[in-house]
C-alpha cells in the first residue's frame, strides 16, 4: 500500500512536471527558435540517458539490428512532430489551451487505431471522443469564437502523438524499453537539428548571451532533466507498483496542472466557454482510459513540455 501511494505521488508529480513544461517553453522560445530549443533539449536528454544506459543497461545492444533502427526513425519522427508543431504552436497560442488540446491524443489513439490496425474502439472511447471533440470546439472558440493558427498547429502536434502512441505499442515488444527510448530522443534531437540548420537562425543556440538567459536554463533544465530523463524513468520504474488504469489517470491530469501553472506564472486566464470546453476534454481524456485494466500504458517520453 505505501509502494502504491509513493508510485502514484512520484507519477502524479511527473504530470505537473509535463503540464507546467508547456508555459516553461513558451517563455523559452520568445529568445529560441522552436527547432532550436528542441534540438538542444533533446540532446540533453539523449546524453543523460547514454550515460545510464552505458552503466546499467550496456547488453541491451544485442537488439540493435536493421529492424530496430526502422522502429526507432518511425516512432522518432512521429515524436519529433508533434513537439515541432507543439514548440511552434505556443508561439501563437496559450499554454492552458495547449495542454488541453494536446491531451487529445489520448483520445484519438481509439480512432486512429481503427483507420491504421483496423482495431475496432470501445464504445466508451467513442463517448469520450465525441465529448473531447465538442470540448475542443468550446475551448479552441472560446469566448470570442475565434480559431487561431496556434491551435491547429497543437491539434496537429495532438494527432502526432496519437501516432506515436500507436506506433510504440507496436514495437514495445520486440525492443527492450530503454533502448527503444533512447533511440527515439536521438531521432527527435536529430531532425530538430536539421530542421533548426535549414530554417532557423540556429546560431542563437550557440549564444552565450540567449543560452544564460533564465527563462532559456529553467526551460532546458526542466525539459531534459525532469520532463525526460526522470519522468522516463520514474514511468518504468514505477508502474510495477500501481495499476494501468491509475497511471492512465494520473496523466490525464496533465493539462489540468498546464492551465493552473499558465495562471499562475504567466497570468493567462481562459473565459467561461473555455473553461467548459477544458472540462469537457478532461472528461472525454478519462472515459477513453477508463476501462483499460487490459490494457498496458505505453511508455511514452513527450512534454510536456
Amino acid at each position: 500500500m505505501k509502494k502504491r501511494l509513493l508510485a502514484d505521488s512520484i507519477l502524479l508529480f511527473v504530470a505537473f512536471v509535463w503540464g507546467a513544461t508547456f508555459v516553461l517553453v513558451q517563455q523559452a522560445i520568445s529568445f529560441l527558435e522552436p527547432f532550436t530549443f528542441n534540438a538542444i533539449r533533446f540532446s540533453m536528454a539523449a546524453v543523460i540517458l547514454l550515460i545510464w544506459f552505458l552503466l546499467f543497461k550496456r547488453e541491451q545492444l544485442q537488439a540493435v539490428n536493421i529492424k530496430f533502427l526502422i522502429a526507432g526513425f518511425l516512432i522518432g519522427m512521429s515524436l519529433f512532430l508533434g513537439y515541432a508543431l507543439q514548440t511552434m504552436g505556443l508561439l501563437y497560442t496559450t499554454s492552458s489551451k495547449a495542454g488541453f488540446i494536446t491531451g487529445l491524443s489520448v483520445v484519438l489513439v481509439p480512432l486512429l487505431s481503427l483507420v491504421i490496425l483496423k482495431q475496432k474502439p470501445r464504445t466508451i472511447a467513442i463517448t469520450g471522443s465525441i465529448i473531447a471533440a465538442l470540448g475542443l470546439f468550446l475551448l479552441t472558440v472560446g469566448d470570442s469564437f475565434s480559431l487561431n493558427i496556434g491551435d491547429l498547429l497543437v491539434l496537429g502536434c495532438a494527432f502526432a502523438f496519437a501516432m506515436h502512441i500507436i506506433l510504440t505499442g507496436k514495437y514495445t515488444n520486440e525492443f527492450p524499453t530503454l533502448l527503444l527510448t533512447i533511440g527515439q530522443i536521438i531521432g527527435v534531437a536529430f531532425f530538430s537539428t536539421i530542421g533548426a540548420l535549414l530554417f532557423e537562425d540556429w546560431q542563437k543556440g550557440l549564444n552565450i548571451q540567449t543560452l544564460v538567459k533564465s527563462e532559456v536554463i529553467i526551460a532546458l533544465l526542466v525539459t531534459s532533466i525532469l520532463a525526460t530523463a526522470f519522468a522516463f524513468f520514474a514511468q518504468t520504474k514505477l508502474q510495477q507498483y500501481t495499476t494501468p488504469t491509475r497511471v492512465a489517470l494520473i496523466f490525464a491530469t496533465e493539462p489540468v496542472f498546464a492551465a493552473i501553472t499558465a495562471f499562475l506564472w504567466a497570468n493567462e486566464r481562459l473565459g467561461s466557454i473555455a473553461i467548459f470546453g477544458c472540462v469537457f476534454i478532461f472528461i472525454g481524456m478519462i472515459l477513453s482510459e477508463w476501462p483499460s485494466k487490459k490494457k498496458k500504458i505505453q511508455t511514452i517520453v513527450r512534454n510536456a513540455s
